[in-house]
């Protein structure tokens, strides 16, 4: 799991836009598109700028009514995807 220190970054290879509160991202490297929802475009626009992913769970936790530690696990497991896509780049984790 994604430590709540590590730093994300959104990927410059990458375009996205808002679509009615939702989000399309453009993989430039693979031409594939991607879907967020309202909550994972909530997290994409505050990667605008470089988080860790605490602030992303407690900015998340302040907007919605969520379980602390299932917002935890959802936002690591959403970044998790992400950074497999390569839409974003996870730095300082110490993950085993």
């Amino acid at each position: 799991m994604i430590s709540r220190q590590a730093l994300i970054t959104i990927s410059d290879s990458q375009v996205s836009c808002d679509l009615a509160g939702e989000a399309a991202i453009l993989n430039l490297a693979d031409g594939v598109y991607y879907g967020l929802d309202q909550v994972g475009a909530y997290v994409w626009k505050m990667l605008g700028e470089p988080r860790t992913l605490g602030d992303l769970c407690d900015k998340v936790l302040e907007e919605y009514d969520v379980d602390p530690e299932q917002c935890e696990h959802d936002i690591a497991a959403l970044i998790g995807e992400l950074e497999a896509k390569g839409l974003v780049t996870v730095s300082g984790d110490p993950r085993a």
